[in-house]
């Protein structure tokens, strides 16, 4: 939209106050405060939610792969044979034996539920998620027969362990008597402390060698599932199903989607359902600018049938309207742009501020099942929200600038 050059004079007089016009001013002004309330809010929202799904997929992933073979009964006895065809299977990146079962953990008079994991100790070493997150102790001294596990922070804190402590697991699985089963106990010493940033997984991971895992659970050689990875989660169906074929009759596939489907549902749902919701805002912004220009409109009707005396077009007055109107929302995406980018950054701050002056706990892991505020920006959805508010606001200037372009200068002059 180009303008002439008394075009763009007259839309930037109009775009600052004149005298008496101090309230049509407040009133634009408003209007650009809300555009940019309303732009940053959808850029800190949508980026949680972003950052939400994306915590959670990389750290859940990180440890329960993109798929897991189970074997029926818990037991997978050719776990091995299972792993190499996994690996042979194009599109599969890495096949991972492993044991999961729920037990109960005990530490001075203390009891806790936990989840014992058995890894083979190449695989615990090289597994991202475990290794860049120990806060205290070294996996190193994890091996078979040394007695020594990891556990989480969370779980640690609540047994009151840390590196050095012996910390008994009871097991049900235990040698049979002729009074009955006698649960197994046994004592491990806790080489790491590792913070993985999922609450539920820092509350109940034990980490173990596989072999101690089995001598624990009585296994023998069997492995309980065999974790696979692919290039793309999105096709992991697609990818494994040829392995599915071959282990149908032993085992079961479970990928990614049916294993949290309901969490990654409600996070899909939660995030349109906000995104709708903030939209309004930017909505009611841009009907802010809808009422600042048709008051200046009607503030400057002598002026416009001045300008049309003079020999302004009908399609002048128009695009000075639709030019003042999209400046303000212009000017209020960016600010908003900024305004959220800079939340953002500071994010964790903000909402440690907020806990310090309000006395409350605003994001309780048990929760919120991340330790701290995520945040993931789409560079698509950034774009879309500044195309939408831009897009609003030319529409908020329609009707005022064809009021304008619309004045009869004889009706408006005739007693002048």
């Amino acid at each position: 939209m180009l303008l002439s050059r008394y075009e763009r004079m007259i839309a930037r007089r109009y775009l600052l106050p004149g005298k008496g016009e101090a309230f049509i001013f407040l009133v634009a002004s408003i209007s650009l405060v809300a555009v940019m309330l309303g732009v940053a809010a959808l850029v800190i929202v949508m980026s949680v939610m972003n950052g939400f799904r994306a915590e959670l997929f990389d750290k859940i992933v990180g440890l329960n792969g993109h798929a897991v073979v189970q074997g029926y009964g818990g037991r997978l006895p050719d776990w091995r044979q299972i792993v190499a065809e996994a690996r042979a299977t194009p599109g599969v990146t890495s096949a991972v034996p492993l044991i999961e079962q729920p037990l109960a953990a005990t530490y001075n008079g203390r009891s806790e539920a936990v989840l014992v994991r058995g890894m083979r100790v190449a695989d615990i070493r090289s597994n991202a998620t475990l290794g860049g997150k120990v806060v205290v102790g070294s996996l190193g001294g994890i091996v078979p027969g040394s007695g020594t596990i990891a556990i989480g922070s969370r779980l640690a804190e609540a047994l009151g362990a840390q590196v050095g402590s012996e910390v008994a697991l009871f097991s049900p699985q235990g040698q049979s008597t002729p009074f009955g089963t006698v649960p197994r106990i046994v004592s491990y010493r806790v080489g790491a402390i590792f913070e993985i940033g999922i609450y539920d997984y820092d509350k109940a991971y034990v980490v173990m060698p596989i072999e101690d895992a089995q001598t624990l659970l009585l296994m023998g050689d069997a492995a309980g599932m065999v974790e696979v990875k692919t290039v793309d989660a999105d096709r992991v169906g697609e990818i494994l199903k040829p392995l599915a074929d071959k282990v149908g009759g032993g085992a079961v596939i479970s990928d990614w989607r049916s294993m949290n489907a309901q969490l990654f549902e409600a996070l899909a749902v939660e995030r349109v359902a906000m995104f709708t919701v903030l939209s309004i805002i930017i909505l009611v912004a841009v009907f802010n600018i809808l009422s600042s220009l048709i008051m200046l409109v009607r503030a400057k009707t002598r002026d416009i049938a001045i300008l049309r005396t003079m020999g302004a077009t009908r399609s002048g007055l128009m695009k000075i309207f639709m030019v003042v109107g999209t400046t303000i929302g212009a000017l209020g995406t960016i600010a908003g742009l900024g305004l959220g980018f800079v939340f953002l950054f500071y994010r964790q701050a903000v909402v440690n501020f907020v806990q310090l002056v309000t006395g409350q706990n605003l994001w309780d892991p048990s929760i919120r099942y991340l330790t701290t505020l995520p945040s993931k920006t789409d560079p698509v959805e950034i774009f879309v929200i500044a195309a939408m508010a831009l897009v609003f606001s030319f529409l908020a200037t329609l009707y005022p600038a064809w009021k304008a372009a619309s004045t009869d200068p004889v009706q408006v002059l005739r007693y002048e």
